[in-house]
């Protein structure tokens, strides 16, 4: 995927998507929690090198770990055995079945990168304390791959290159890591730079410069030269510029910039000429571009109002593959085999988790590989969600996801929710949601907001709640409840709000700057203390810091508007019943946040419920955690907002 506003994922929960299982007896089921979560999850597809396999992500055994799913007959073999930390596999070896994996510890988002032998045996790649690694691609010569660890200097990723095979460099370049493993520097980074892309003979690296949340350039600086750094986006006044891929042969480099258009377009720098193109545009965002490692086929995806659209073409002929078999729904996570035949994807609707199937790229003919829903689950009793449009303060259209409960009516009218997500800059969109379909299949109405400020919707409307949070992009979800009042299916006295990370941050803020506007709210993993967050985000983040302070602040320079926004300093205007959910181990939003508003609210004789998971960072890996976290929500809508006294 694209390398676009990057910084922007600081307070996006990574809630992974948790699949959900049905059971009831006849007529519209009502499920609990345990048995909704009772699906299995996949992500990530890679090919073995036999194609008789894929190596895939799976929570099949309570946590996420690295699997096999055998292609003829859709035998699962578990490769990696976790009880404690989610387990995320990488990709086969191109001619082996080794397998590079990756985890973290409870959620500290400082992972390292592991290499598992067939025999079973594994070594961590990245050893040491307090440093993050991430893997970026394996390269052309089959014998080696790329990474990135911010072991030198906290604050930036430095390039190397792995090698696991015969190298044509000299072993007193190249540091043993493991048995078997060694690795050289391919490129120090200067400072204040992103890597955000090699080309896969390891001639050319792509680094992105954040200048603020509105402007950014692309450079490429070869590591036989790493002081001479070509810039690749000259321009005037504000865009971002974001890398796309390289082409598989190191000739061109592919970028995404919004330079004359309200949208994200792609274009090809040829390095030899230094020339530029536009190759791929449409209405809405593009937000991938990526070739298949043998180069035969382009990747493209669009975000077309909340939803994905892939294509994928031939890259010599420009001849579109025909995914057209495929059921309806999001494709995402592509893998290509090699040689370019057949292609592996993930399917998924609002009322439908992801699967993976196995598509023959020559005719279209496609077959399902896994069943995230078992047999139990009435697929009918789940929900899709409606895209609407409503106008707010300004009478701005305020786009939004709807979802109605299948027995709300004007006669047996549903309580509601305004669900806000995660960001600043995230964006709500189509595609299966286990939590908003647990309350939704109990009855509560939820209309998911993208308030003005979220991606998707062009540049404008991006930066049009720059260093105005907690202000317009609360009106909007403000004007999302009086949206919900004016459906005569929706009860209009018992309306909720609900969000994560940044949206948990739009919960208290409507708690605490419109004490009379939601009737309660629900605060999963949310900031409520701008200064503290701002001053202690991860190290890591160091390169997108001013794209993020450009958007909220500078604690240095901002103070006083920031604690104006920072709802826990304007606790005591919160008097309406709040459910707070916190992680142990979040790096982004500290426990500290949590606990000094519960103290705060709690102070107020305000009814205040709390759940600290211990092994949980910014976002949930459990599926234990899950499930009693959607049980918590579900238990304190049902008290104090279904049971909401009206007078």
């Amino acid at each position: 995927m694209l390398s676009r506003r990057s910084f922007l994922a600081f307070l996006a929960l990574p809630f992974l998507a948790a699949c959900s299982a049905l059971s009831g007896a006849g007529g519209r089921g009502i499920y609990d929690a345990e048995t909704l979560y009772a699906t299995t999850s996949y992500a990530g597809a890679s090919f073995s090198p036999d194609g008789k396999a894929l190596l895939v992500t799976s929570d099949k055994s309570g946590i996420f770990n690295a699997y096999t799913l055998a292609i003829e007959g859709g035998a699962l073999e578990q490769l990696t055995h976790s009880t404690t930390d989610a387990t995320y596999s990488v990709g086969f070896f191109p001619e082996d079945r080794r397998f590079l994996y990756t985890a973290d510890q409870g959620g500290n988002e400082l992972n390292h990168l592991y290499v598992h032998d067939p025999d079973g045996t594994v070594a961590d790649l990245t050893p040491g304390a307090n440093l993050k690694a991430q893997f970026a691609g394996w390269a052309a010569d089959k014998r080696s791959f790329f990474v990135q660890t911010n072991e030198r200097d906290p604050q930036f990723f430095d390039l190397y290159r792995y090698h696991f095979g015969p190298r044509p460099i000299e072993a007193a370049a190249t540091e043993e890591v493991a048995p078997g493993y060694q690795r050289e520097l391919l490129l120090q980074n200067p400072g204040g730079f992103d890597i955000s892309g090699v080309s896969k003979d390891g001639k050319w690296v792509a680094l992105r410069k954040e200048n603020n949340n509105a402007d950014s350039d692309l450079y490429l600086v070869s590591p036989k030269t790493p002081g001479e750094r070509l810039p690749v986006t000259p321009h005037q006044g504000a865009v971002l510029h974001g890398f796309a891929d390289f082409a598989p042969d190191g000739s061109t480099l592919y970028y995404t910039t919004n330079e004359g258009s309200e949208f994200d377009t792609v274009w090809s720098y040829e390095l030899a000429t230094q020339k530029r193109k536009l190759v791929f545009a449409a209405d809405w965002d593009v937000v991938d571009y990526s070739f298949s490692d043998d180069g035969r086929w382009i990747a493209t995806a669009v975000n077309a109002d909340a939803r994905t659209i892939v294509r994928v073409l031939e890259a010599a002929t420009g001849r579109e593959a025909l995914l057209s078999k495929l059921p309806a729904g999001d494709i995402t996570g592509l893998a290509f085999e090699a040689g370019g035949h057949r292609l592996a994807c993930f399917v998924n609707s609002d009322a439908a988790p992801a699967n993976l199937f196995m598509v023959d790229l020559d005719t279209g003919l496609s077959q399902r590989l896994t069943d995230a829903l078992p047999p139990a689950i009435q697929e009918s009793d789940l929900v899709e969600s409606e895209v609407v449009r409503y106008p707010s303060f300004d009478e701005l259209g305020i786009p939004a996801l709807l979802y109605k409960p299948r027995n709300a009516s004007s006669t047996q009218r549903a309580p509601a929710l305004v669900w806000v997500h995660g960001g600043p800059g995230g964006q709500n969109r189509r595609g299966y949601n286990a939590a908003i379909q647990h309350l939704v299949n109990h009855g509560y109405a939820v209309l998911a907001v993208n308030n003005r400020g979220s991606s998707g919707y062009g540049k404008t409307f991006f930066h049009q709640d720059d260093r105005r949070h907690g202000d317009v992009d609360l009106k909007d979800c403000i004007f999302g409840r009086r949206y919900l009042e004016s459906l005569d299916w929706v009860d209009g006295q018992r309306v909720g709000i609900v969000g994560g990370s940044y949206g948990g941050y739009m919960v208290c803020a409507a708690l605490a700057f419109a004490p009379d506007e939601f009737d309660v709210g629900i605060d999963i993993f949310g900031v409520t203390n701008w200064i503290r967050t701002l001053e202690s985000i991860p190290a890591w983040w160091a390169s997108f810091r001013d794209g993020l302070f450009a958007e909220m602040g500078d604690p240095a320079v901002d103070r006083t508007s920031l604690e104006a926004r920072s709802p826990l300093l304007h606790a005591k205007s919160i008097t309406k019943p709040l459910l707070v959910v916190q992680g142990k181990n979040d790096p982004r939003v500290l426990q500290a946040e949590s606990d000094e508003l519960v103290a705060a609210v709690r102070a107020n004789g305000v009814p205040v419920e709390y759940v600290l998971f211990p092994d949980e960072g910014h976002g949930f890996r459990n599926k234990e955690n899950r499930i009693r976290a959607s049980e918590a929500y579900l238990d304190f809508l049902d008290e104090h907002l279904r049971g909401k006294r009206t007078e």
